[in-house]
């Protein structure tokens, strides 16, 4: 965005960070349903044009308010088709899942674990799932894992005998 109104405004990003950083704080959030500013100090914010004043208002010239005004329009504009290139970038990589398991919201999960993984909690995003397309015979014992205390592991290398690999062999 910074790249942008640098572009725009002739390099001068330095100036128009305020500018930069007052469309951001204001402008709606999907995520918390409100703009930034907003959300952290439960008013809306007042215009750039009156930050350093106190008691009561006087707008400056009228140039001065138009040319503030078509910026923050720009910065505005600018935010948007971010979020929006953003977004697309996101969405490719997003896929509709949905589990049998036990739905705790749009997104989530609760999965029971066995109680040698107690200490991982048992809500999970559905972008940290996965499909188990495996045959019953490939799966591992979970007595077979020696699990830590910090939830890690050693991989050991082990022998795979399947007999249609040995059939083939001979």
């Amino acid at each position: 965005m910074l790249r942008a109104c640098a572009i725009e405004f002739g390099g001068s990003w330095d100036v128009h960070l305020p500018l930069a950083e007052f469309s951001y704080n204001n402008s709606y959030h999907a995520s918390i349903g409100m703009p930034p500013y907003e959300m952290l100090y439960g008013r809306k914010c007042r215009t750039p044009i009156c930050w350093g004043e106190i008691g009561e208002k006087e707008v400056g010239g009228s140039d001065l308010v138009l040319k503030t005004n078509e910026k923050i329009e720009i910065i505005r504009e600018r935010l948007k088709a971010a979020q929006d290139r953003q977004k697309s970038y996101a969405d490719r990589g997003r896929r509709s899942i949905e589990f049998k398991e036990e739905r705790v919201g749009e997104v989530a999960y609760r999965l029971e674990l066995p109680e040698k993984l107690s200490g991982i909690h048992n809500t999970f995003h559905v972008s940290h799932l996965r499909k188990c397309l495996t045959a019953q015979s490939t799966i591992v014992p979970l007595d077979e894992v020696d699990v830590n205390e910090k939830l890690g592991y050693i991989e050991e290398s082990v022998d795979i005998v399947d007999e249609q690999v040995r059939k083939i062999r001979n």
